[in-house]
This record gives structure tokens, sequence and C-alpha cells, in this order.
């Protein structure tokens, strides 16, 4: 269990998503618990997983259940309970601010607002360039693209604290890095919707655009969230190496803009050299800390090997189930804690020093990037 300091300190959850408030059977239960996008075998489950038994172990006990009550009782108990049931999961975690990206079935979650009322937490908004790209395309000329989203973009940020890339979803980083030009992105806009047959909703993969709307946010000094690593079947994981990033990471030095590199496993220690090496690069495991489970606490400290405790994030990248918010805190802070307490035997690290490091990891760095105390938003009724 963690320290008791750790356990009271408050999270900022940098990379989420909102959660489903509609009643979940448990087959759409099973799918909000996996990254595969087919069911389990026949005779088999999901909660025959890392995060299946982290379910049952941790969350069990807030629905006043018994650790690993079985899988059937848990979500009876579940259902029973209704929204109260993520209610508890939610506000049991600690997450003090959600930063909530809203670019992934928006209209089947929660937004960023409901969530703050639903936690009496902070939140703000993340939004996805490819998403974005493909509401603009569907609406203008090849030719009027490039203003039309550089006009979307810049509405978008007046409420926005930062984007989201999903490049590794759309054919991954090993691409040519460099700015396109207008008449590039132009030609790009008309190929791609030259090749989207009639009544079909546009989907980018062309990495002229994609490039378009990195640079885009560069130029905009904003946070860049990527997401890295391990992911659905869509991604092709040996291109999504953060490695392959290091040359766009070269040209943005001193644009002001920040890079988030998202979930990073297996290449948490490539991303946190990445964080090591480049001043505005940032890494977190966040999605890796749930589906790990049991062996979590391993992949958080070999992200800390070199990564500097000023560049290291917390984020759950948790979707529709308020069980992966609650899990994702835990687990971090148990993970978290496991590390400090190892350094601090043989190295005699303080616990002054360790409160330090976690401040920062847990809350202090995700505040800074960001800006969330200048964001004007409301939650709950509190200013934030």
């Amino acid at each position: 269990m963690p320290t008791d300091w750790i356990a009271d300190l408050p999270l900022v959850d940098h990379h989420c998503h909102g959660i489903v408030e509609a009643p979940l059977d448990r087959g759409r239960f099973e799918d909000l618990i996996t990254e595969s996008d087919a069911p389990a075998p026949a005779g088999t489950t999901f909660f025959d997983t890392q995060l299946g038994f982290a379910i049952r172990r941790d969350c069990a006990p807030v629905l006043d259940l018994p650790p690993f009550a079985p899988p059937e009782d848990y979500l009876a108990r579940r259902a029973e309970l209704g929204p109260e049931a993520s209610r508890r999961l939610l506000r049991a975690s600690g997450i003090g601010d959600y930063v909530v990206e809203t670019g992934h079935k928006a209209d089947e979650i929660l937004d960023p607002a409901q969530m703050g009322e639903m936690t009496g937490a902070g939140y703000a908004e993340v939004v996805r360039l490819e998403r974005l790209a493909e509401q603009v395309a569907e609406d203008v000329s090849p030719a009027d693209f490039g203003a039309a989203f550089a006009a979307r973009l810049d509405d978008e940020l007046t409420r926005a604290v930062g984007v989201k890339s999903i490049a590794a979803y759309r054919g991954g980083f090993d691409i040519d890095p460099t700015r396109p030009g207008e008449d590039e992105v132009a030609r790009a806009v008309e190929a791609w919707k030259d090749a989207t047959p009639a009544g079909t909703p546009l989907r980018l993969t062309d990495p002229v655009l994609v490039r378009h709307g990195w640079w885009s946010a560069i130029d905009r000094a904003v946070p860049v969230q990527l997401h890295v690593g391990y992911g659905d079947p869509d991604v092709d994981l040996h291109r999504c190496n953060p490695l392959l990033l290091t040359e766009l990471l070269r040209l943005s030095r001193g644009s002001g803009a920040s890079f988030m590199l998202l979930h990073c496993y297996p290449f948490h220690r490539e991303a946190g050299y990445l964080a090591h090496v480049f001043e505005h690069v940032y890494c977190d495991v966040g999605l890796a800390v749930t589906y790990t489970g049991a062996q979590s606490a391993q992949v958080i400290a070999e992200s800390l090997e070199l990564t500097p405790f000023a560049k290291a994030l917390f984020s759950s990248d948790a979707f529709g189930a308020a069980e992966l918010f609650h899990l994702g805190a835990e687990l971090f802070r148990r993970g978290l804690s496991q590390a400090l307490q190892t350094w601090s035997g043989p190295q005699g690290w303080p616990e002054q020093e360790q409160q330090r490091v976690a401040r920062m990891i847990t809350a202090d760095n995700a505040r800074r990037v960001y800006g969330l105390d200048r964001v004007p938003t409301t939650s709950f009724g509190r200013a934030r």
C-alpha cells in the first residue's frame, strides 16, 4: 500500500476521457476493460487479466464488496448502485483535476464539465488534431482547408489547454517530420476527399495532413499529446516507437510547444531518454499502469530511470468505465511509493525529498505545463 502521504496527494490526470453514464451490461463492460476489438474467446473472460484482477481487488471494496468478489457479483452490485457506482469510484480515486481529451466517441461519454460536476474536481479540455481536420475538410474546399483549419484550431484553443495527435493509429511516426507547404496541404486534402467514397466519413491517414496538424500546434506553442506505444489493434506497434520522433523534436526546439508522450509501453525507457535530452519533452506510462496491474510498479520505476522528475506525469487514459480512473490512480500511487521507498533505502533519499519528487509527478508538472492554474473554467461551483 502507498505511504500515507502519497495516498493523500491530489492527482492531476493529464490525459483521460469521460465515463459512460448509461448502464453497462457484461459485454459492454468487458469491452471497456480490454484494448482488443473482439470479445474474449468463448468460455473465457477479460476479468482473467491483470486489469480484471485489479478491478476485483481494488474496486470491489469501494462498492461494499469483499476483495476478489466474483465478476458476476461485482457487476450485479455495480448495476444495483447505478450512477452511484461511478461516482464512488471517481471520488475515491483522489484525482483533483481531469484533463479530458474529447476526440473519441464524444457523444457516448461525459464531457469535461460533466466530469467536473460528477467528481467535484477541476477540469480542462484537450482537442484531437485529426478529428478537427476531418470536421473542417467536410465543409470546405481543398484550397480553403489551411485557413479554415487554422481558424478552427484557434477557436478551440480559446477553451482547450492543448491538443492531441493519434498519428500512431494513422500510420505511425516514421514519416517526414518537416512542415508541409500550403500547396502540398491543399493537394493532400483534394486527394483525400477524392479517394473517400460518397457518404463515407472522412478518416485522416495522409502523413502530409498529420504533420500539418503537428506544425499548426507547434506554431501555437501549446502542449501536444502524442499516443505512443501500446493501444488497440489499429496500432502498428513497431511504427510508434517514440525514437522515430527524434527529428521532429529537434526541429521543434525553441518553439514554445511541449510534447507529451502518452503511455509509451513498451517504449517507456525510450520515452524517458527523449524526455531526458529534449527540454520540451515529457512522458507518462498512463495506459500501461492499469493494464499491467500487479506488475505496474516495475513499469513505473523503469519509466523513471532516465526521465527527469520534472518531466514525468500521471495519466489514466481512462475511457468509459470509472474503474479505470480509480485503478489508474491507486496503482500509480502504489508503484510510485514502492519506487521511492526502494531508492530511499540504499540511497538514503530523505523523506522530504521523496515528497517533493512525488508532488511534482502527481500534479505540479501537469499544472505547470498546461497552465491549469490559469484555466478560466468553473467546476462544480468553484472557480478554476
